[in-house]
């Protein structure tokens, strides 16, 4: 290396982005279907908020397992 070009530092971790997933898009329909069901018929609005609750469960759930898989130490 030459005086002109700076010692650049080592690799930090590792940045840790979520795979794929319907998740988002299942959450945002069961949101709709409540909200039009409102209007509509109670079938769904249960249908929605069942939706709903069942992702965000699942949800919960990967980023609790996600979460696990960290490293205890960051070095």
């Amino acid at each position: 290396m030459s005086a002109l070009e700076p010692d650049t530092p080592p690799a930090g971790e590792e940045i840790h982005l979520p795979g794929a997933s319907l998740q988002p898009v299942l959450l945002a329909l069961g949101i709709t279907l409540a909200l039009v069901g409102v209007t509509v018929n109670i079938f769904l609005v249960i249908a929605g908020a069942i939706l709903v609750v069942a992702v965000i469960v699942a949800l919960i759930r990967d980023t609790r397992r996600d979460i696990d898989e960290l490293p205890l130490e960051h070095h």
